[in-house]
C-alpha cells in the first residue's frame, strides 16, 4: 500500500480545521497527522511529528504564520509550507515569501483545488491560488522595475527562471534543457545572488515583480 502524504494544519480557528481536515481525510493519498492553533503549539508539535506538508494561517495568536515558518523551516529545511490566506492579507504576502513559505492557498479553496495544490508541493513546485497572482500584478503597477542595466542576467538565466516560475525542479529543468543537474544549480546560486533572493519564490517574485518571465 503506498504511504500516504503526512499532513499538519496550523489555524486558530477550530472550525476551519475541522472543514479543512474533513476534506484532506478524504482524498485517498493524504491525511491529517496533526493539528495546532498557533506558531508555538505547531513548533512543539512538529517535534513530535513528521508531516509532508503543513498549511498554516498567517494571522494567529502568540506566533503567527510568518515567524512560524520561518522558525520550522531553520530547523527542518525540507519540511513543505503552505500558507492560508484571505483577500485582506496582502501585505503578509511577501513576508511569507520570505519566510519560505512554497505557495498560497485562499481560505475558500475548492476540494478540486486543494488536490492539485498538494499535488504540485509535494511533487516539488510551488503553487499559488490563481486569484494571488493579482497580488504580483498589483506589486508590479505600485513598484519601480529593476533599471535594465542594474541586474544582468544571460539567456540561459533568464531561461532557467521562467521554468523555475513555472515550477520545475532542478532535474526537471535539467531534463528540459538537455543540461546536468549540477550546471542547473549552479545557475540557480547565480540567480539568488544577483537578485539578492534566498529561494525559488523569492525568485518568483523578483521576476514577476521586474517582468522577467510570462505568466500562464
Amino acid at each position: 500500500m503506498e504511504q500516504k502524504l503526512n499532513i499538519i494544519i496550523v489555524d486558530d480557528h477550530e472550525f476551519f480545521r475541522n472543514g479543512l481536515k474533513m476534506v484532506i481525510n478524504r482524498l485517498k493519498y493524504a491525511r491529517v497527522i496533526g493539528e495546532a492553533a498557533n506558531g508555538k503549539e505547531f513548533l512543539e508539535l512538529l517535534r513530535q511529528k513528521e508531516p509532508d506538508i503543513v498549511l498554516i494561517d498567517i494571522q494567529m495568536p502568540q506566533m503567527n504564520g510568518i515567524e512560524a515558518t520561518r522558525q520550522a523551516l531553520e530547523e527542518y529545511p525540507d519540511l513543505k509550507i503552505l500558507a492560508l490566506t484571505m483577500f485582506d492579507d496582502e501585505e503578509y504576502v511577501q513576508s511569507m515569501i520570505d519566510a519560505g513559505a512554497k505557495g498560497f492557498l485562499l481560505k475558500n479553496i475548492t476540494r478540486e483545488v486543494l488536490d492539485q495544490a498538494l499535488q504540485a508541493v509535494q511533487s516539488g513546485k510551488n503553487y499559488y491560488s490563481p486569484e494571488l497572482w493579482e497580488f504580483f500584478t498589483r506589486k508590479v503597477a505600485r513598484e519601480p522595475r529593476q533599471e535594465e542595466d542594474e541586474i544582468q542576467l544571460t539567456r540561459r538565466e533568464k531561461e532557467i527562471l521562467q521554468l523555475i516560475c513555472d515550477g520545475l525542479s532542478n532535474k526537471q529543468i535539467a531534463d528540459r534543457l538537455f543540461i546536468s543537474e549540477r550546471t542547473v544549480i549552479g545557475h540557480k546560486s547565480n540567480l539568488l545572488a544577483k537578485t539578492n533572493t534566498k529561494s525559488s519564490v523569492g525568485l518568483l517574485s523578483f521576476a514577476i515583480k521586474n517582468k522577467l518571465v510570462e505568466i500562464q
